[in-house]
């Protein structure tokens, strides 16, 4: 009987305390095997270009190209591609530009020690794999309406600490157009104010990449 050949794996991430645990986790399955490694988008492109790996893992956080981006361009040339996120980031609107880029797993790296291996398997068969605390967030958040590219440029010039007159010079709008923006930002995150406004806009995401 042929003996199946091994799950090929490309690993992507700057971190190398973080790609030396991979290989060291892959090296004691008989049914996987490590194929590459690289540090940033860019890298990861050329790779898979070259090595045609089974399973992606992805680093969302990477100099240059991000995580997300690179899913996109990867995905663009190889529609089949199988990606699965590695991020200590567990924001809804990070997951769910993640997924929507095409990625087939999302593992927050807490997690790594006792899901990576199934989730490998799991998405190398054709399924996906979301942890229920990441899924259970985006189900919360599904319908809510999403900030406008503007709106984010306002909460990022808050989120740096700037008042609405600093705000409306940098982008070059008037305060009562600050304002306005304000207040719909408050009312679609839910905040109270300014500064709670900011605070769910770091946990859900908004204000990474």
């Amino acid at each position: 009987m042929a003996i199946p050949s091994p799950i090929r794996v490309l690993c992507v991430d700057d971190h190398p305390l973080m790609r030396d645990g991979i290989a060291f986790a892959l090296q004691s399955q008989k049914d996987m095997e490590l194929v590459g490694e690289a540090v940033d988008g860019e890298g990861a492109l050329r790779m898979f270009r070259e090595l045609r790996p089974d399973v992606t893992l992805m680093d969302l956080q990477m100099p240059g190209m991000n995580g997300i981006a690179t899913i996109e361009a990867i995905r663009k040339e190889f529609p089949k591609a199988r990606i699965v996120v590695l991020t200590t980031y567990s924001g809804d609107v990070q997951a769910a530009r993640a997924l929507k880029a095409g990625a087939s797993g999302y593992l927050l790296k807490s997690m790594l020690r006792n899901e990576l291996i199934s989730t490998i398997r799991t998405v190398h068969s054709g399924g996906r794999r979301i942890p229920p605390e990441i899924a259970s967030e985006l189900a919360e958040h599904f319908s809510a309406d999403a900030l406008s590219l503007r709106e984010l440029e306002v909460l990022r010039s808050v989120a740096g600490g700037h008042s609405n007159k600093v705000v409306a010079d940098e982008l070059s709008i008037s305060e009562d157009t600050v304002k306005g923006h304000m207040k719909s930002i408050l009312s679609k995150l839910g905040a109270n104010d300014r500064t709670h406004a900011v605070l769910i806009a770091i946990k859900r995401g908004f204000l990474d990449g």
